[in-house]
């Protein structure tokens, strides 16, 4: 408890309980005023829905606590006249809930976790560390939500610009995309020769240095697990450049493990912002088993590369008479393929890899 000046010894439970409730107030800009059922009594949603969208959101259940507020009511009301106007069945609702709620909880956690850690180490004297933190998230809420905002607008046009263009385009619909998995090697053995902060800055920047390049050569990060980036590309030569401008790039930070990377090209369901099927599986199997610092690429990858002109003709199939890229009247091939042994690869039988390289003349 503090002394009668406002300063001694740290603030006990209570305290820090009475500080949660004003940030919770402060970033709500809300008071608690209503249970679960009045708050959905008061949106004019059934019970049930009400707790199928808190959940979808990753809200836990709070019994009949009065902890909702006006804002809750009013995002239950919109989910709810979303389905009522038909604009989206009952099932896309939960998916919208629940796909918000996913992601927003990732990117608030980071940034308290990075905000409040960095930005209130250095405690003033006679104050804690909780009192620190509500003056912070008053200056930085308007901003982060205003950025937010921008973001989301920024990124949502970039969907649908992706979406109606593979509507009026015969060569996208059919869903094929490029995937990538760019892996770390020997990652669980480092981790546990590194003291925790410094496992956290390698991945820090393993994930920086990769989502960076990514997106500045068009692909898209579709999620980072630690030591493995997940990317796709809709041109199969994107992901291929990608790729190899990955593996050079790490190999000159001496911080950061070898890399490897595994690219396969097919049919992919996309779901909630991930990918899934086979092709993804591929991509997966293939990073497991390719060489340090190397990437390896499916038959179906390497036949795009092909078709494209982005490899030499005998390179993906000996029998093609397909010209290559030309730029000035100057041949373009950018890859170099290189068949290796077939193997069998757990769950998806026998499968022939290729080396990627790049081209050079003496290829």
């Amino acid at each position: 408890m503090t002394d009668e000046l406002g300063g001694g010894d740290e603030a006990g439970p209570a305290e820090d309980q009475t500080v949660a409730l004003d940030l919770e107030r402060l970033i709500l800009d809300a008071p608690r005023r209503y249970t679960p059922y009045q708050a959905a009594r008061a949106a004019d949603v059934p019970m049930e829905l009400a707790t199928r969208f808190w959940r979808a959101m990753g809200f836990p259940d709070i019994g009949q606590s009065r902890a909702l507020t006006d804002g809750d009511v009013i995002a239950l009301r919109r989910l709810a006249g979303l389905v009522e106007s038909g604009l989206l069945s009952e099932s896309m609702a939960i998916q919208v809930a629940r796909s918000t709620g996913q992601t927003t909880a990732r990117l608030a956690g980071w940034q308290m976790d990075t905000f409040l850690d960095n930005l209130t180490q250095a405690v003033e004297p006679g104050l804690t560390r909780a009192e620190v933190a509500y003056p912070l998230v008053e200056l930085l809420l308007p901003e982060l939500e205003q950025f937010l905002v921008y973001v989301w607008r920024r990124q949502l046009a970039a969907v649908t610009g992706r979406v109606v263009q593979a509507a009026e385009d015969t060569e996208i619909t059919s869903g094929r995309l490029a995937v990538g998995f760019a892996d770390l090697v020997g990652f669980t053995r480092l981790s546990r020769r590194l003291e925790e902060e410094e496992l956290g800055e390698l991945v820090e920047s393993f994930e920086n240095t990769c989502s960076d390049l990514i997106a500045g050569y068009g692909g898209r990060v579709i999620k980072t697990l630690g030591d493995e980036i997940l990317f796709v590309s809709e041109d199969p030569a994107t992901a291929a450049e990608i790729a190899l401008t990955l593996v050079e790039t790490l190999a000159k930070e001496e911080s950061i493990p070898e890399l490897r990377v595994g690219l396969a090209f097919g049919a992919v369901t996309s779901r909630m912002g991930d990918v899934f099927g086979t092709t993804v599986n591929l991509a997966s199997r293939l990073t497991s088993i390719a060489p340090k610092d190397a990437v390896l690429v499916d038959g179906e990858f390497a036949a795009a590369l092909e078709l494209g002109g982005a490899v030499p003709p005998s390179a993906a199939d000996p029998d093609t008479d397909r010209p290559p890229t030309r730029l000035d009247g100057v041949e373009q091939h950018r890859f170099h393929l290189q068949p290796m042994w077939r193997r069998p690869v757990r769950g998806l039988g026998l499968v022939e890899p290729w080396l990627l390289s790049r081209y050079t003349r003496a290829d």
